[in-house]
């Protein structure tokens, strides 16, 4: 029986790798993707968007929309696979994500780390009084105060994070 696992592991890997072929040195990249900042527990990350599941703000973003990346939100009975992205509806600071891979890359082993985001838009009750917030904590803290409305959407977005707050990337990213 285990000799027949891992026959089967061995036969799957190939299988499990096709998305992620190795560069071919020959050929300049054809794709390059606009790099976004984040904030994570206080420390600065990048990320790519590259699908959302909403067609205003795919049309706005120029990233693919794939309208069933909604399906990820956890229905009853079921584990999400989504995290939350904090985004300020006004775009006065960049978005907060709830978790980042530790480390990044093939080693992270943080098991709540997905790169599906469902948004959760924030607006300040009183734009003079904002301020830059860098983690879900303050921002919890600050909804709590009464300084901010949250509005969780169904609105799910992949943004894999590129570099974490470890400071190392993915291969591929300078």
């Amino acid at each position: 029986m285990r000799q027949l696992r891992f026959l089967i592991a061995a036969l799957a890997a190939p299988l499990l790798c096709a998305c992620a072929a190795l560069p071919d040195p020959g050929r300049t990249p054809l794709v390059t993707l606009p790099l976004n900042f984040a904030w994570v527990d206080g420390r600065k990350v990048e990320y790519v968007t590259t699908d959302i599941s909403d067609p205003t703000m795919a049309q706005a973003l120029g990233v693919n929309l794939v309208p069933r990346l909604a399906e990820a939100v956890a229905a009853p009975g079921r584990p999400s696979l989504v995290e939350r992205v904090y985004k300020f509806v006004d775009d006065s600071q960049i978005t907060v994500f709830q978790s980042a891979p530790a480390p990044t890359g093939p080693g992270n082993a943080d098991a709540s780390y997905s790169p599906l985001w469902r948004m959760v838009l924030l607006h300040w009750h009183k734009p003079s009084l904002a301020r830059e917030l860098k983690s879900e904590e303050q921002i919890l803290s600050a909804v709590e105060s009464g300084e901010l409305s949250m509005a969780i959407t169904n609105i799910v977005v992949n943004c894999p994070i590129t570099r974490s707050v470890d400071g190392k990337a993915i291969r591929g990213a300078r």
